[in-house]
């Protein structure tokens, strides 16, 4: 059976990913999540919900990370999803979100990853896989996003140091660039802009897809999908690389 751990897997991306995964009955899954309720409400829509595992702990908190996995037993993980994050605007000044956004976006992630490392290393799995989940912000600029653009800006450096420094262990290591995905975080950054302009919610997401050339929002599913495939083992070939699965808001 082959251990993958999913942050921010209480909603969104993360719950969608688990619930795929979970499909796959040699497949266990370490749920990590801020919010406890919201992890059960993921682990009561698995399939075979009795042998996945959550906690509900801050992904910046490498002790408690630390602790928490090596009370596991016999642990070895053959795959990472860290996908934990926030959105939304930062303003520089007494309230700027600047350092919770990159720490929770960034650092969490590199914590996540740095203290999981020993337990991928003591996998007898051939090649092991490691996704980040970074964003079409990552790859160009929106005004008031200078946090999040920075943090998912830096998770594309961190996956293409990673993949050079773990390549010889056979550990791949990709990030996926979503854009606008039917989430909660999705809806509450288009409520935000609505709010800004004084139109309603469907009016500015009408506006926002019609400056996407497939003119749709993804759905988490579809995310899923990918992150799937990228940890399925089904290909050994790709390492350091952005995927960009954004219905074309960046093409290279």
């Amino acid at each position: 059976m082959r251990t993958i751990i999913i942050t921010g897997a209480g909603t969104g991306i993360g719950r969608a990913t688990a619930q795929m995964l979970s499909k796959d009955q040699n497949t266990r899954l370490i749920l990590i999540s801020r919010t406890e309720a919201n992890l059960q409400q993921t682990l009561s829509s698995l399939q075979h919900p009795q042998q996945h595992l959550t906690a509900a702990l801050d992904v910046r908190d490498a002790k408690a990370l630390r602790s928490f996995l090596s009370r596991i037993e016999n642990l070895t993980i053959e795959g990472i999803f860290a996908n934990a994050g926030v959105g939304g605007e930062n303003h520089y000044g007494e309230d700027d979100r600047w350092e919770e956004i990159l720490s929770i976006n960034l650092t969490g992630t590199y914590v996540t990853i740095m203290e999981s490392l020993p337990f991928v290393r003591k996998s007898s799995q051939a090649f092991k896989h490691i996704v980040m989940t970074s964003s079409c912000l990552g790859r160009f600029g929106v005004p008031n996003y200078t946090a999040y653009c920075t943090a998912k800006t830096g998770l594309l450096g961190l996956t293409r140091s990673l993949a050079v420094q773990l390549g010889a262990e056979r550990i791949l290591v990709n990030a996926i660039t979503p854009g606008w995905v039917e989430t909660e975080m999705a809806k509450a950054g288009i409520q935000m802009l609505a709010d800004k302009t004084g139109d309603d919610y469907q009016k500015m997401f009408d506006f926002q897809m019609s400056l996407v050339p497939l003119q749709r929002i993804s759905q988490p599913s579809e995310i899923a999908a990918m992150v799937k495939f990228l940890l399925s083992g089904e290909q050994n070939s790709m390492t350091g690389q952005g995927i960009d699965i954004n219905n074309g808001s960046y093409m290279l």
